[in-house]
């Protein structure tokens, strides 16, 4: 293993060599450089199949995955079949013990060019291995990207494609159950056209719902957001606005909501660069999604950083997960939902959870599942022609 810079606080057992070692043990209070300061290294590391670069850190891969004794991490897509590429915007979603990660991949950091296609692969132990690429759809007249994922009352998965091109601008939801064919089950006619459609989730006495946000990210009251609700599992959804003309300061876009029971349902939005205030958003109801107030939290420590929740309803417990770009770092805050609910501002520090790169927009975009108390957080790493979709694996809090 090739460190860029190495500051030895403590000693490195094992021979430096990715070629020699199959990993490194490394005592507390061992450190890296990263981002000009100190990174600690209190973990074992494995290597991976490609050189890459990760947060400041040349490695040179060997094998299969990044471990600490905190994270996992695996390449679920990186120069496949020796073509480089974009890889990127991950979607991913638990179906009992498997693993889907639904992703695409173009040219560079542009979402309407008619080689970005959708693909799929999938994991059945734990996001350790993955499965050959599955084409989802490739419409080579339009720029596919994957924006949203759920299940459905059968339990089946459901993933939401954006699609941009020739033909149009519209949102076509897949349904499946194996994560390797997919089914095309309801194409969007709105009257407001979402920029994105989010993460589906369960609510009772309702049925299926999505966020949504809509707008043209210049600094105008032309902006808005509101759910979509299927009553009948997705074959259909009605259309409901919460806010029309929000200033772009107060847009809150790329959402991420749970149902937390009696009618509550809490999201998180993420904030874009040049708002009024640089935190992310948080958005509740206490009556199933009929109103909605929106409220700014104390998270403060991010960049155009896109929020991904999971709820554990038996503790209570909320983890906000997210990837602050410019810096390289996955972030997690923990919380009981009955502490922010109404409080926004008393979100708990931050933990650092995995490292990637720093180059500006060409990271980040977080989107989590679980199974049990193993949460799984995909998200992209590159620079601007070349990223790859990563999963990281974290206990849960």
């Amino acid at each position: 293993m090739v460190f860029s810079s190495i500051r030895t606080d403590a000693k490195l057992r094992g021979n430096k060599s990715a070629a020699a070692a199959d990993c490194f043990d490394v005592d507390n209070g061992a450190s890296v450089i990263y981002n000009n300061r100190a990174m600690p290294l209190k973990y074992q590391v494995f290597v991976l199949s490609a050189t890459t670069f990760l947060g400041g850190l040349n490695v040179a891969f060997a094998s299969n995955s990044v471990r600490n004794t905190n994270f996992e991490t695996s390449v679920v897509s990186d120069k496949i079949d020796g073509k480089k590429g974009y890889n990127s915007w991950p979607m991913v979603q638990s179906c009992g013990n498997k693993i889907v990660c639904v992703y695409t991949r173009g040219s560079a950091h542009t979402i309407s060019e008619g080689e970005r296609d959708a693909f799929s692969k999938v994991s059945a132990d734990g996001g350790r291995t993955w499965s050959q690429e599955y084409l989802l759809t490739g419409d080579k007249m339009q720029g596919e990207v994957p924006a949203g994922k759920g299940l459905d009352n059968n339990g089946d998965m459901l993933f939401w494609i954006r699609s941009i091109g020739k033909k149009g601008f519209f949102h076509t939801l897949y349904r499946t159950s194996d994560g390797i064919n997919f089914a095309p089950i309801h194409t969007s006619k709105l009257k407001v056209n979402p920029m994105q459609i989010t993460d589906i989730f369960r609510v009772e006495n309702v049925g299926l719902m999505s966020l949504w946000f809509a707008g043209n990210y210049k600094n105008k009251n032309a902006n808005a957001w509101g759910t979509l609700v299927s009553r009948d599992n997705g074959a259909t959804w009605t259309q409901n606005v919460v806010e029309a003309g929000v200033d772009f300061k107060d847009w809150p876009t790329e959402p991420s909501a749970v149902y937390l029971g009696d009618g509550k349902i809490l999201g998180i939005a993420r904030v874009e660069s040049g708002s009024r205030e640089n935190a992310q958003f948080q958005l509740q109801s206490s009556d199933y999604g009929k109103t909605w107030t929106r409220l700014r939290t104390n998270i403060t420590d991010v960049r155009s950083s896109t929020p991904t929740l999971i709820y554990d309803k038996k503790t209570d417990t909320l983890s906000n997960y997210y990837y602050q770009r410019g810096k390289g770092v996955l972030k997690r805050r923990t919380a009981k939902a009955k502490d922010i609910w109404d409080n926004p501002q008393s979100w708990p520090e931050t933990e650092n959870i995995a490292y990637a790169s720093a180059v500006s927009y060409h990271a980040g975009n977080s989107n989590a599942t679980n199974i049990g108390d193993k949460h799984y957080v995909a998200y992209y790493s590159g620079d601007e022609k070349n990223t790859k979709v990563v999963v990281t694996a974290v206990k849960s809090k």
